[in-house]
């Protein structure tokens, strides 16, 4: 048996604009933003770029050698894939593992840094650790030499297909595509759709997740019946916090939809993938039922966060109403008194008893002032909302 390449790879959605950026930081390392000249050198230099190309294959793409003997191929619409082409059955996984840290410590810090400008991601999706698929490719294995790998890298065999030129074996993390036949199969053009596809699912189930986790949140600042005048600008802030996400993820699943079709008019005009295709069950159409559902449901996140911003901005109005009227009771009677002293006096003369009737009202104005607010802050408002009982999502 031998092993000849270990591929890795990532979706994350671009454009063509993006391409050419990221095709003159790997030529020059340069960039015509506004980012550290010195900082682009460096990151360049840590890639160890050998040969670049700039193609078209379906769509436009960049493809640039290693000193690793790793070869990466980006995509215009920001599918990045990365082969190794140094592989061997002993080491295995450490031929893995090179291909891993080059992607994760040299190729991802260098992207992030040159689109670090403009929309940020939200962190709630910087921070999930990405569970890449890792594709074993083989020459002429036997059954019991692909059982063997297997059983060294997954636990469970979920999926596995054979005909007469080539074998697929998958895992939950590893793929073994076996080349049976004397014929060079277009085995990255199926491993390119395996990766599209994965990521796509895998982002959505993340934003559908991520739906859970914030209405959920939005529901404990509502659960209360009542909530503190203190509290109510502290709650406001953490609803307008979870605004600014749910409006974040939206734009990021908008523009998901718009590469659906362009990968599905690849995959199926290639008459290689045509059995890859069929058995990997690749159903576009149900992508994009998906896609729609995940859009629902932001939109339903967005009208609850919002509504619960209007709650929470009407409380803060009533508290502050409050307050004023408070302190204008306060002032009314200390202008009244000022007012009846003045009248009851025939000239105005500086006296001990003065000074001190003169601090007692200032301490007394103080006291009351301060004795509305704490009452205020403590005040108890109703918290009026429907509730529903919740569906299955």
């Amino acid at each position: 048996m031998k092993i000849s390449n270990v591929y890795v790879g990532g979706w994350f959605p671009r454009t063509m604009l993006q391409l050419t950026e990221i095709y003159d930081f790997l030529r020059e390392g340069r960039s015509q933003l506004d980012l550290e000249a010195d900082k682009l050198l460096e990151l360049r230099k840590n890639l160890g770029i050998g040969k670049i190309d700039y193609g078209v294959d379906g769509e436009e793409f960049v493809e640039f050698t290693t000193n690793l003997n790793i070869s990466v191929k980006i995509y215009e619409d920001g599918l990045t894939v990365l082969n190794n082409h140094d592989v061997k059955e002993e080491t295995l996984f450490a031929d893995i593992d090179a291909v891993t840290d080059y992607y994760e410590n040299k190729l991802s810090p260098a992207i992030n840094y040159l689109f670090s400008l403009g929309a940020p991601v939200p962190k709630e999706l910087a921070n999930i650790a990405t569970v890449y698929p890792y594709f074993i490719v083989t020459e002429k294995a036997t059954k019991d030499e692909i059982a063997d790998l297997l059983s060294r890298t997954e636990k469970q065999k979920y999926f596995e297909f054979k005909n007469d030129n080539y074998d697929v074996v998958r895992g939950d993390k590893y793929y073994f595509i076996n080349n049976k036949s004397k014929k060079i199969l277009n085995i990255e053009k199926y491993i390119e759709a395996q990766i599209f596809i994965r990521e796509f699912k895998g982002q959505m189930h993340r934003y559908l997740n991520m739906h859970r986790i914030i209405w959920e949140k939005i529901d404990r600042v509502k659960e209360n019946a009542s909530v503190r005048g203190a509290d109510i600008v502290k709650f406001n802030s953490k609803l307008e916090g979870y605004a600014k996400t749910i409006n974040l993820i939206d734009g990021r699943i908008n523009q998901m939809g718009t590469y659906i079709s362009t990968r599905e008019k690849i995959s199926k005009s290639d008459a290689d993938l045509t059995e890859f295709l069929a058995i990997s069950g690749y159903r576009f159409e149900t992508l994009r039922d998906t896609l729609d559902y995940i859009k629902y449901l932001w939109d339903m996140t967005q009208t609850y966060v919002g509504s619960a911003q209007k709650l929470f901005s009407g409380l803060k109005s009533d508290v502050t109403s409050k307050s004023i009227n408070s302190l204008t009771i306060v002032t009314s009677m200390s202008a009244g008194a000022s007012i009846i002293s003045l009248l009851t006096k025939a000239e105005p003369k500086f006296t001990l008893f003065g000074v001190i009737y003169f601090f007692l009202l200032a301490g007394l104005g103080y006291g009351s002032t301060k004795f509305l607010s704490f009452m205020s802050k403590n005040r108890k408002y109703t918290i009026s909302d429907i509730s529903y009982d919740k569906d299955i999502k």
